[in-house]
């Protein structure tokens, strides 16, 4: 999948920010299961992604792995592989993980029930919620004594382009160029508050005029900051009540209490100068220990595999579970739909081009053309963290999938670079009645 690309080159330069919010001990709620072949799927072939999951651990590339495939509401495959840590216990169903970037689509959600609240609307400019990003500047190039030359913005990002990484903002995830090197020497992402964060994006130029280019970014962090401002809550507490509360997502937030602490998978790191893997220490082990200063709505979060299920049938239900509206159909469909301009969909370097197949809407990746960039059925949505973690939702083929682990920097090892691609060839071979 395209996220992956996007987020394993970027482990080893800076610091993801969390966020706070309450943690529930209730135990999450059951999940029907069926008969692979009463949805559809092989059970022959489903055994394949068991044995590719298995084989992964038995080689030593990780220690442990959850998945779920989820048909028509039912669990057609739910399996546990390895360890929590390779000296650890066995890993269990209930396992907690760090799932980085995979919180950004619970923001883009917490930002679309505000959304249907009129709190927003897609083509307000980012400068009606933050006043400091009014007159932002567009890079042009480095002078000579090391500063930017830049250029006015033509007018502000919108919200649209904010919630599809169309804005102009960059990250420092990767940097590779004057502007992300910025982000990382200005410490953007160690921000001790709101307002600072604000003041440090607002002083870097953009990389590109709003809605000219696709690029990963702040941009979803600057959601959780539009959640707290319109709420007047943290965003943490605003997910608890609005959405993890209602869903029974009782081990997900942005910090453990110590009671669940036995439960986190071990962290790791691909470290390349000595080609293995190695306990992650450092910038990119937050500490969830205790409710963190800032919220970031771009990677706080930890969860459960069960837990995030409950969020991804939510969505592949048109926005409710179990009686618990969170969003309307519409919203829902309007989050996986392209939000992408021409400009950039008719580029030839973007990730996300009509050439390419894909596309991005509110939060989302998008399968526009599943004959491009298959095999996912056509309006799959999806997205991953920087741990490794990974889903998508396809409701083409009514169903969505789940894979958890605990690597960061996996790109250094060939064997599980493609985990992600590699689960949706074996999914999607083992679907032999797709109308079933």
């Amino acid at each position: 999948m395209v996220f992956r690309k996007l987020i394993v080159a970027a482990l080893a330069t800076t610091l993801l920010s969390s966020g706070s919010a309450l943690a529930f001990e209730a135990k999450t709620p059951a999940i029907a299961v069926a008969a692979p072949e009463s949805a559809g799927f092989s059970a022959e072939g489903l055994k394949k992604l068991d044995a590719h999951m298995q084989g992964l651990v038995d080689g030593g590339h990780l220690p442990g792995v959850t998945t779920m495939l989820v048909r028509h509401g039912k669990v057609v495959n739910y399996q546990v592989h390895g360890k929590k840590g390779f000296d650890g216990p066995p890993m269990t169903k209930d396992t907690i993980f760090r799932i980085y970037s995979q919180t950004k689509p619970v923001t883009g959600v917490a930002m679309m029930i505000l959304f249907e609240e009129g709190k927003w609307k897609l083509d307000d400019p980012v400068s009606k919620f933050i006043p400091e990003f009014a007159n932002l500047r567009v890079f042009k190039g480095v002078n000579a004594d090391g500063s930017f030359d830049t250029v006015p913005a033509d007018r502000p990002p919108t919200m649209r382009e904010v919630m599809s990484h169309s804005g102009g903002f960059a990250y420092g995830l990767v940097p590779d160029n004057p502007i992300d090197k910025a982000y990382v020497s200005t410490g953007v992402l160690g921000s001790k508050s709101s307002q600072e964060f604000a003041q440090k994006v607002a002083a870097l130029p953009l990389v590109a005029q709003p809605g000219t280019r696709w690029k990963y970014s702040v941009s979803v962090d600057i959601q959780g900051m539009i959640v707290e401002k319109l709420t007047g809550q943290s965003l943490g507490d605003f997910m608890q009540k609005r959405i993890f509360a209602p869903l029974k997502m009782t081990d997900t937030g942005f910090w453990l209490p110590a009671s669940k602490m036995d439960r986190l998978a071990s962290l790791y790191f691909w470290n390349p100068k000595e080609n293995k893997l190695a306990p992650a220490e450092g910038f990119m082990v937050l500490d969830i220990t205790k409710p963190p200063v800032v919220a970031s709505g771009g990677g706080g979060l930890v969860s459960t595999n069960a837990d995030y299920a409950r969020f991804a049938q939510m969505l592949l239900n048109g926005g409710e579970l179990d009686g618990q509206r969170i969003l309307k159909p519409e919203t829902v469909k309007l989050m996986r739909t392209n939000m992408l301009s021409d400009t950039i969909m008719n580029s030839d370097v973007s990730e996300f081009s009509t050439a390419k197949g894909r596309s991005f809407g509110l939060d989302f990746a998008i399968v526009e053309d599943s004959a491009k960039a298959g095999p996912q059925g056509q309006g799959t949505y999806s997205w991953g963290g920087a741990a490794g973690t990974w889903f998508w939702i396809d409701p083409t083929n009514d169903l969505f999938f789940l894979g958890m682990i605990h690597i960061l920097n996996k790109g250094g090892d060939p064997a599980i670079k493609n985990i992600d691609d590699d689960s949706a060839k074996l999914v999607y071979g083992a679907l032999v009645d797709p109308k079933k």
